[in-house]
């Protein structure tokens, strides 16, 4: 492992106990420090019809055990933790919090929320996103399963339809050997949809991930009964999760909206994912033809189906 690697993470890790207030004596210049602060919270946030043991709190926290067992004592000495047998097992203790345990958690809640508003509140609305979509993407990546990564659907906006353009060409060119012609070719599909754009029967979506945009689908008008879906892309990193049927689904459902009675469609008989998405959404092939295009021998298909 590179020691830079190992020195940058470390700083990064020095930076938010500084950050957070971690190496304070007392959090949210209250009289309880963070371990104590968080033992609350896992029990004000427990669902109440499974209330943890200090067992649990110790599995979920990764704390050693006998540390967590002080602490839940001198809680439950100041009254604001009280311990129970619990009703799926007389040996066992359940935690909840007192009344004046949940007055003084939501005191504690309170003033952290109103401390994270304030470090977020000196940010613009694209730096918050960004933040919170990077600390989403490290506790991933560090093996935090604790919520499985989601992604939104939005209209562009300015630096999308370039990102979409670059992202085709270098998806296209590392998967299937295509040549930069297939990015002119996006460019050109892309700069005649932002040119032409009509809201009334047209429209772009955007998948964006922990702030990254992951994936995107255009619907355009072919006619007045027909819609056209165009560009359908989803980054190698978000396969699996459904968001490819998700983008059709959801362009299928702006085109009736649209009252639009027909969507086709024009893929390569090479794109073998595209087209399971495509046959799971009840399309057919309606025709297909050799060429020459992208530096390679291919076979491009029309697909169509009613709506």
């Amino acid at each position: 492992m590179p020691e830079d690697r190992i020195a940058q993470f470390r700083e990064f890790n020095r930076f938010h106990t500084r950050l957070v207030g971690a190496l304070n004596e007392h959090l949210l210049a209250s009289d309880y420090t963070l371990p104590q602060v968080r033992v609350l919270y896992e029990v004000a946030n427990a669902p109440p019809k499974a209330p943890p043991s200090a067992r649990d709190l110790g599995e979920a926290l990764g704390m050693d055990t006998g540390y967590l067992s002080r602490i839940v004592t001198s809680l439950s000495d100041e009254g604001l933790i009280e311990r129970v047998p619990s009703e799926r097992n007389a040996k066992r203790l359940a935690l909840s919090l007192s009344e004046n345990g949940r007055k003084v958690f939501k005191g504690l809640n309170d003033a952290s929320a109103k401390e994270a508003a304030a470090m977020l509140e000196k940010l613009s609305d694209q730096e918050q996103r960004e933040l919170i979509g990077a600390m989403g993407k490290v506790r991933r990546l560090l093996g935090d399963g604790s919520k499985e990564a989601t992604f939104v659907l939005r209209d562009p906006e300015p630096g999308d339809l370039g990102w979409i353009t670059y992202q085709h060409g270098r998806l296209y060119a590392k998967e299937y050997g295509w040549d930069w012609t297939f990015e002119a070719l996006v460019a050109e599909i892309v700069s005649e949809f932002a040119k032409s754009y009509d809201p009334s029967c047209e429209r772009c979506w955007v998948a964006e991930r922990e702030g990254e945009v992951i994936g995107s689908v255009f619907i355009v008008r072919q006619d007045d009964q027909t819609a056209k879906l165009r560009l359908l892309y989803v980054d190698a990193s978000a396969r699996g999760r459904g968001l490819g049927r998700r983008l059709v689904a959801e362009a299928m459902r702006f085109a009736r909206d649209k009252g639009y009675k027909r969507m086709t469609l024009w893929t390569n008989d090479v794109l073998v994912s595209a087209r399971r998405i495509y046959e799971g959404a009840g399309f057919e092939l309606l025709e297909e033809e050799p060429h020459h295009s992208f530096g390679k021998d291919l076979v491009g298909q029309v697909w169509g189906r009613d709506l």
